[in-house]
């Protein structure tokens, strides 16, 4: 009997957490590359946020980096949005009104002051096979800059533009995950040593007690072994999981997208009672 395949070529940090999270709706995008969910609001002001940072350590000044963010905002259609209970004309005006002064905003908070940086690369597309993994990883990074406490190596920088801080900071999973695909892929692309994964979040809302508005974490990678170990395998099992399953199941409780695998779910079921008539 044939081994089988997996029906994806790799793993990257979005499609691993996606099927974590709810594996019909990681089927229909990675898969079946289906992509026609709608964005959330903030999840399009914090890509344009990125994108004004991105063209900022390219070598643009703010005001043209902000400008391009906000250039792409404007452009995202309608139907690309989840405005939620906004269902009029006018509200949806209201609300993208809104999301581009959230997005001004927040620029302007990273841009007042923006961390410094000897940047090596911007925006950069990673992939990379590691010994023991099944599938290749692949990742893309911010920023990827001289290592400040380990000369030779390099530093990966992640921007997240957020309503809260975490509370988790350094210590939270998913940064750790995220962290390590990006460890391999950098590693790989730029050959030399990774040191650290340093995450600055910029809370998207002024904060009433006049504190600063970034904050910074950072991801040791001499001080995470236990967690390549973790890593690696939870890569194995979700591979062996996506090699064995035949019946991919909706979580109709997922804050993003339940509602929407659940539909695909009941649409499956009614294509099947149509043939089996």
């Amino acid at each position: 009997m044939a081994k089988s395949e997996p029906p994806i070529k790799y793993w990257s940090h979005s499609s691993l957490m996606a099927f974590l999270r709810n594996p019909l709706a990681w089927y229909k995008r990675y898969v079946e590359e289906i992509y026609d969910t709608p964005s959330s609001p903030s999840g399009i002001v914090g890509r344009a946020a990125h994108i004004a940072v991105e063209h900022f350590y390219s070598g643009l000044d703010k005001d043209a980096a902000v400008a391009l963010g906000l250039e792409y905002l404007r452009n995202v259609a309608d139907f690309e949005i989840n405005f939620g209970k906004a269902k009029t004309r006018k509200a949806k005006k209201q609300r993208r009104l809104a999301m581009e002064r959230e997005y001004l905003q927040a620029a302007g908070f990273y841009l007042a002051k923006p961390p410094k940086f000897k940047v090596l690369g911007v925006e950069i597309k990673g992939m990379a096979q590691v010994d023991g993994l099944p599938l290749p990883v692949k990742a893309v990074s911010d920023l990827v800059v001289k290592s400040t406490v380990e000369p030779g190596a390099v530093d990966v920088v992640d921007h997240k533009f957020v309503d809260t801080f975490s509370s988790y900071k350094a210590q939270k999973t998913v940064f750790i995950i995220q962290a390590i695909f990006n460890y391999y892929t950098v590693r790989e692309r730029f050959q030399k040593p990774v040191r650290r994964f340093i995450i600055i979040e910029c809370k998207k809302s002024k904060n009433a007690d006049g504190s600063p508005q970034l904050r910074r974490y950072t991801i040791d990678f001499k001080k995470q072994r236990q967690d390549f170990v973790v890593f690696h395998r939870l890569l194995e099992d979700a591979t062996r999981e996506i090699v064995r399953m035949r019946v991919f199941l909706p979580n109709p409780s997922d804050l993003f997208e339940g509602e929407n695998s659940f539909d695909i779910y009941r649409l499956g079921l009614a294509e099947e009672e149509g043939e089996a008539e």
